[in-house]
């Protein structure tokens, strides 16, 4: 430990050469002495503004308050405050036994609706541990400013289970004379009781919120939103029709009627064009407070298609309104640097599509796409991915999260951890996974979802895959005639995008250029009876095929959310080739 006098010194050495020669100091202590420099801290008084009163009916205080209530009991014979503040430095509470320090911390306006980020109070045990990420202990002249050097503080960060988003910091502060390092460790175990409370406080909300969204999301037919706290719930219909841009317009909507007891219903009209009907349907209550609600969604267009337009992405093919709503909602997650997972069937283009999109909007960069299969070993694979995210504003994709082994997990979810805030990261992975590990571990660190359609639910694409697959084999040199495509059509196409390669591939090896006929197609694409639908029944089938998803597969609540009969949504499956 170094020796106050030795710090004091180098404290004085740096306000007057701007520098610091040795390691009087801990390199966390120097740069945050560097930051208060350059954010023109006073280093000789105090000089806090009154920031705002401080909002106490929040999770984080009810959550803290049986906390420190019991700390401050257990160190009532000591000369020790125990501080909350929020996760912009503002002191919420503060709690202090001992008169003298009590006057102190008054002086220095360590008190309730000032903040003690790095910004007003520089070095500091809370600024300092909201600024570096990690616990600070800051002891006697290890402030930046003069007048804290009395006083030693440990502070230890509050973050919400799940995400991990910082929301305040838990302090410990005492005489700089009497500082001890069991401070640091009872703040940090103050910090994890705190979490634990959270966390017990958000299972029981979380649970009782979506209890109450699936029980809506049964019985009403269009879409289905619920908001609580941290989580948002959007069922498929709305994450299919509406694109990023639209959904976040809705979720600022629903937003501001979570937060309003008197108004249950509001319009809003969506960057696309279409307006949306949102109606809290259900308040849920935990305890004395309203910590969620569900909201029926009704949207309207038009009568256009809100997604048609102009949407060409060099490398990437297809027109349908579920694909290019794919695209845009990957285009804008890239744009404004959201994590996204990208979901879909095997073969159904997840890499090629993040690829393309990402490559359309920063033609400059090289964005890199890690796959364990292109690495030797495990440990190979992590280390790339480590060194790929180095850098403050990275872009990288992973591929087929739900492929890595178990023991690969641990570590990613490590370096996600540690890279949360920052650079952009989408993460490929399969609809149809079956990997906990992956559930809990990795995809929490995502904040939106994009599903790519299997190629059966926009067969349509077909007539611009086709000659792009073809363009890309022969160099334009071969084109399928009308009764090839038509063949084509008809597939189910259980392998995607993928399979259709192979098929493009196999066919070619009968023909290599010229106009090719059905007759030089596979066997395989030759004993199929479906036809091509017009565009008004392959509407239709997206609209069965999503309410199918939304209704587990079950048929007849799929017709009821529909309005049609059983028998009529049995037709049309078969009809449609629903699988």
């Amino acid at each position: 430990m170094v020796e106050p006098a030795a710090t004091e010194r180098a404290r004085d050495q740096f306000l007057s050469a701007g520098a610091l020669t040795g390691d009087a100091v801990s390199p966390d202590v120097l740069n945050s002495w560097r930051r208060s420099r350059d954010l023109q801290v006073h280093p000789d008084r105090v000089d806090l503004p009154y920031v705002r009163e401080p909002d106490t009916d929040t999770p984080l205080v009810h959550a803290a308050a049986p906390v420190l209530r019991r700390m401050a009991e257990d160190l009532s014979a000591q000369a020790v405050s125990v501080v909350l503040t929020s996760a912009d430095g503002l002191v919420l509470d503060r709690i202090a036994a001992d008169a003298e320090i009590e006057r102190m911390l008054d002086d220095v306006r360590l008190a309730r609706g000032y903040s003690y980020a790095e910004e007003f109070a520089g070095t500091n045990g809370i600024g300092t541990a909201l600024e570096t990420g990690h616990p600070a202990f800051i002891r006697g002249s290890e402030h930046y400013v003069g007048t804290l050097g009395q006083l030693a503080c440990a502070g230890a960060l509050i973050r919400e289970p799940v995400t991990r988003r910082i929301l305040g910091v838990v302090d410990l502060t005492c005489w700089a004379r009497q500082a001890d390092p069991l401070l640091f460790v009872l703040a940090k175990s103050a910090g994890s009781q705190i979490e634990d409370r959270i966390r017990s406080m958000n299972y029981e909300t979380e649970t009782a919120l979506l209890e109450a969204y699936l029980k809506q999301s049964r019985r009403y037919p269009a879409g289905v939103l619920a908001m609580g706290g941290d989580v948002v719930l959007m069922n498929r219909y709305l994450r299919q029709v509406l694109d990023a841009a639209d959904q976040t317009v809705l979720l600022d909507h629903a937003a501001e009627l979570t937060r309003s007891t008197f108004t249950s219903t509001a319009l809003a009209t969506l960057p696309s064009g279409a307006s949306a009907k949102i109606s809290a349907a259900e308040r849920i209550a935990v305890g004395v407070r309203v910590n969620g609600v569900v909201f029926h969604v009704s949207v309207h267009f038009d009568g256009s298609d809100h997604v048609r337009g102009t949407y060409a992405i060099p490398r990437l093919a297809g027109r349908s309104s579920s694909f290019r709503r794919s695209c845009q909602q990957v285009e804008r997650c890239y744009r404004d640097r959201e994590w996204v997972v990208v979901e879909g069937e095997h073969g159904s283009g997840r890499k090629h599509l993040v690829h393309s999109v990402a490559h359309y909007v920063s033609p400059e960069r090289d964005i890199p796409v890690l796959h364990l299969e292109s690495f030797d070993t495990a440990r190979e694979f992590i280390e790339n991915v480590a060194l790929e995210t180095e850098a403050p504003d990275f872009a990288v994709i992973v591929a087929d999260v739900d492929e890595l082994p178990d023991e690969v997990l641990d570590p990613l979810a490590g370096i996600l951890q540690t890279r949360a805030g920052r650079g952009w990261i989408a993460a490929t992975t399969s609809s149809e996974r079956n990997s906990p590990l992956v559930d809990m571990l990795v995809l929490p660190f995502f904040t939106h979802t994009v599903t790519v359609p299997a190629l059966r639910h926009r067969i349509e694409d077909l007539e611009e895959l086709v000659p792009m697959l073809l363009r890309d084999m022969t160099r334009g040199q071969a084109t399928l005639n009308g009764e090839a495509m038509r063949q084509l059509s008809k597939l189910p196409w259980p392998g995607n995008i993928s399979q259709l390669h192979d098929v493009i591939a196999e066919t070619l090896t009968r023909q290599r250029s010229g106009l090719i006929g059905i007759d030089k197609l596979p066997d395989e694409c030759r004993s199929v009876s479906r036809r091509k639908l017009t565009r008004l029944e392959a509407l239709e089938r997206d609209a069965i095929v999503r309410s199918l998803q939304e209704n587990d597969g079950n048929k007849a609540d799929a017709a009821e959310a529909l309005g049609m009969s059983r028998a009529t949504i049995y037709r049309k499956i078969r009809d449609f080739g629903i699988v």
